[in-house]
């Protein structure tokens, strides 16, 4: 029988999470300082198309999430998380003076995919390093603080980025070299405030081999791969969210303020994250996801309706609030099927197919919006949201 001290113990929600959420927060307002800005710098500045920023932006993503399932293997092969983090987080922060120094559409390429890179070698091994070191009973509620954290940097470097516009005349290079800063005081706290715990990942002495392999991927359960498919569903519904820094520049929203459509959105997804991983503990997770699907069809067909403020703030909120129901949601599905030896690949091979469905959804959103128009895109997002809500009705409906 468990004592009240580690009770109390148990609902405590670890110090590591805590630092990893930091961690986040600032990579994350550095990321957003720029990302809030790219793809007007890229379509006004550079010369880009919608269909180039969709290329960039989909390979981009996908780059990230596929380098996931080797990172998260290779974390439960080695029983290290810490240092595969690290290193993503430092090339995270060393490709910030790219964007800064791009004299075209190929730097910034290239600065992305390095970019991304480092966030695919970082996320698994987090991932899985939250799971090992916080208690079952608390895991939505700890996936949906470092969410919540997380999102904290994505309205804020928005916000901030706005105001050195406004203040420097528009100037996207002084903005860029500004983001370095939260990017390298993330990677510092990383590499002196987290603590790893001797226990986590598997190590290669239990005599199993690279956990990605047939023999491995097969103690991986039919309910995770559901989950798996539900997620790249979802992915496809959810394109890049530079179109809806384009919609609010289309709707007639001066440069300078364009990052706030992305402020809009993450305000609610933070404000969110928490709550809703915190009511994962308590109800069946297909019936949240399904209904957590709901607000982003809302959102498309508000955002396909009109760019105008108000029909686009609407939509900003609704795609908000679908981001807190269900990223950390789909986390804590994952870290509760998965055994625990294998967190690290199976966050990597949920990632691997969300990535390849985050090409497609980006380069087919960018196709949509040059030769149909804005509305198109949003619709065909509302399209496959409404499928994997179709996918989940049977699963959630059962008692």
């Amino acid at each position: 029988m468990p004592t009240a001290d580690s009770t109390a113990s148990d609902h405590r929600i670890p110090r590591t999470v805590w630092m990893l959420g930091f961690v986040s927060l600032l990579m994350d307002l550095s990321s957003e300082m720029i990302h809030g800005l790219l793809p007007v710098f890229m379509v006004t500045v550079l010369g880009a198309s919608a269909t180039a920023v969709g290329v960039i932006e989909g390979a981009a993503e996908a780059t990230a999430l596929i380098v996931k399932v080797f990172s998260g293997a290779l974390s439960d092969y080695l029983g290290k998380r810490k240092w595969l983090a690290g290193l993503g987080y430092g090339m995270a922060a060393a490709t910030k003076p790219m964007f800064a120094l791009a004299g075209g559409v190929g730097w910034i390429f290239a600065a992305r995919f390095v970019d991304r890179i480092g966030k695919g070698i970082r996320g698994a091994p987090r991932d899985a390093l939250i799971a090992d070191v916080t208690p079952t009973a608390i895991r939505g509620a700890a996936f949906g603080l470092r969410q919540s954290l997380d999102t904290v940097g994505a309205f804020a470097g928005p916000l901030l980025a706005m105001g050195l516009m406004l203040l420097w005349d528009n100037d996207f290079r002084a903005v860029f070299w500004v983001a370095v800063i939260p990017a390298v005081a993330s990677f510092a706290i990383l590499v002196f405030g987290v603590r790893e715990p001797a226990s986590a990942g598997r190590g290669d002495g239990n005599g199993r081999g690279f956990p990605i392999s047939r023999a491995a991927l097969s103690r991986l359960q039919a309910a995770y791969w559901w989950v798996v498919a539900i997620g790249a569903a979802l992915t496809l519904a959810r394109f890049s969210e530079a179109f809806l820094v384009l919609r609010a520049q289309q709707g007639g929203v001066a440069l300078a303020y364009v990052p706030l459509a992305l402020i809009v959105m993450n305000v609610v997804y933070a404000a969110g994250a928490y709550p809703f991983g915190k009511l994962a503990d308590r109800m069946r997770h297909d019936r949240l996801l399904a209904l957590g699907i709901l607000p982003l069809i809302t959102a498309d067909l508000l955002l396909a309706w009109s760019g105008d403020p108000l029909w686009l703030g609407a939509g900003l909120v609704c795609w908000g609030l679908h981001m807190a129901a269900t990223q950390g949601l789909l986390a804590t599905m994952v870290a509760d099927i998965a055994p625990a030896d294998m967190r690290g690949t199976a966050f990597g091979m949920f990632n691997l197919v969300s990535g390849l469905a985050m090409l497609i959804a980006s380069a087919l959103a960018g196709w949509l919006w040059d030769s149909h128009g804005a509305p198109a895109t949003f619709h065909a997002g509302a399209l496959f949201a409404a499928l994997s809500v179709l996918l989940l009705l049977p699963r959630a409906a059962r008692r």
